[in-house]
């Protein structure tokens, strides 16, 4: 017998073209619909339909497509059909196979005795269907129903896939939570290095006791002991510009404008150069005068030059004292005085008012007053390191002074001291001559009788062209 044609597998009954129209109109519509619901509907349309007078039972497979199967069908079509239902449990079994297969891995981590064993015991169950399956196909004894062994085989499918899917949220979740287990800690580390930063920031920007000059009598004291605290002192006037650039970007200053007018000619390699510029501008007003025995502060023309010994007590008193204690018990000290005149120096008053909104601060260190501000507090504390500088340079036995290296200078490794981290050479350049000259002076420099204490100031090479023969 040939085999059975679509046109013999639909009858042209109105009940069948009814269904048909039905399913299909389902299919079309059921985009928002799960494949599990679909199932049953197809289930429910099965049932419903009438197979009396020469109708047709639609069964459907899992590939979502119907056939139409004759009550009386021909045995090739009917072997055919059991051979689908079979294939499709098979392919259910696999499914189940997998879902519990996630769930025992699933179950691993963290260790779940019970849900291990019950994974284990579907798989080993869905084995012995799956053998069962094998014995009775290899002994011709399938007695199965090709209509409902289909639909049993989609529901099974399908709810495998939705463990499976639902084992896969869980697996997501569960690696959500650790990463947002991972992002609080390395929040935790980032506070924890920020903190201990802060706290190595403070430890070098500290005055500290400075134990190397408790015991230290004034004939041993020397040039290393002046370069221990003028590197004190820097480190104050980098902790104070920092603090300085904060409020200009907080009232929304022009960076490039306000180094600009400082160092009008300067040309930055880096953008983060710019903060040279504020160096130098805090280092030579705070060390303006510092060649006079007053420090500028009494406005004498021939201040007389104080007693050194006197000046190493101030010194060693000064090392241990807070700036606010010395303003507090005397406002109209010498260095109370050094405090304001520095202050009114450094900080205009536009500036003030600029980062601040007013003028209290200045109101009250006129009044002889401390600000409780950040600002004032690190600008205190960088004023009194360069006093008690001065105090130890009045203190040595060979006179003090300071230098400043002029712009377009060349650079000389004696005097001078590269700021930048680049590195300048001099050389030739296309046919040109390369010289490096300085830009300005970041860091004044330092004459104690023969030695010196370079300048640190910012470079730049200029080209000049080949002269013509």
């Amino acid at each position: 017998m040939d085999p059975i044609g679509p046109k013999s597998m639909f009858t042209r009954s109105r009940s069948c073209n009814s269904t048909t129209s039905s399913i299909n109109s389902n299919n079309n519509g059921g985009s928002h619909r799960s494949k599990l619901s679909r199932t049953f509907h197809k289930v429910i349309n099965f049932r419903n339909s009438d197979n009396k007078h020469g109708m047709v039972a639609c069964v459907f497979p899992s590939q979502h497509k119907f056939e139409c199967y004759n009550p009386n069908p021909d045995p090739k079509f009917k072997h055919k059909a059991i051979l689908e239902a079979l294939l499709a449990k098979i392919f259910a079994s696999v499914t189940s196979i997998k879902a519990a297969y996630a769930e025992l891995q699933m179950a691993q981590n963290p260790y779940n005795n019970d849900a291990i064993q019950a994974a284990d015991e579907a798989i080993v169950e869905q084995l012995r269907a799956l053998s069962e399956l094998k014995r009775k196909f290899l002994k011709k004894e399938l007695d199965l129903s090709p209509q409902v062994t289909l639909m049993l085989a989609e529901i099974q499918e399908q709810q495998s896939l939705m463990r499976t899917y639902e084992i896969t949220i869980k697996k997501l979740e569960s690696d959500v939570e650790t990463k947002d287990s991972m992002i609080v800690s390395f929040h935790k580390q980032f506070k924890d290095c920020v903190e201990i930063n802060k706290s190595l920031e403070k430890k070098l920007n500290a005055s500290g006791p400075l134990y190397v000059f408790d015991n230290l009598k004034l004939s041993r004291l020397n040039v290393s002991h002046f370069i221990e605290v003028l590197h004190k002192a820097l480190r104050s006037v980098r902790s104070f510009v920092k603090l300085m650039v904060k409020e200009m970007e907080l009232a929304n200053w022009d960076l490039n404008e306000a180094a600009k007018a400082i160092e009008s000619k300067a040309l930055f390699i880096k953008e983060s150069h710019r903060c040279f510029a504020f160096e130098s501008f805090v280092c030579k007003t705070m060390l303006q005068s510092f060649n006079l025995f007053d420090y500028g502060v009494n406005k004498e023309l021939n201040p007389k030059k104080p007693d050194p010994e006197q000046c190493f007590i101030e010194f060693k008193r000064l090392k241990s004292v807070n700036p606010r204690s010395i303003l507090a018990l005397n406002p109209n000290s010498l260095l109370g005085k050094f405090m304001r005149a520095k202050y009114f120096d450094l900080v205009h008053a536009k500036m003030e008012c600029s980062f601040f909104g007013n003028l209290n601060q200045r109101k009250i260190v006129t009044s002889g007053g401390f600000p409780d501000s950040g600002f004032f507090t690190a600008f205190a504390e960088m004023a009194k390191r360069f006093w008690m500088l001065h105090r130890l340079g009045l203190s040595m036995v060979e006179p003090v002074s300071v230098f400043e290296v002029k712009r377009n200078c060349r650079f000389s490794e004696v005097y001078m001291e590269n700021v930048s981290e680049e590195s300048l050479f001099s050389g030739e350049i296309n046919d040109g001559n390369v010289d490096i000259r300085v830009v300005f002076t970041v860091v004044p420099g330092f004459k104690i009788g023969k030695t010196v204490i370079q300048s640190q100031v910012y470079l730049s090479p200029v080209i000049t062209p080949p002269v013509s023969r």
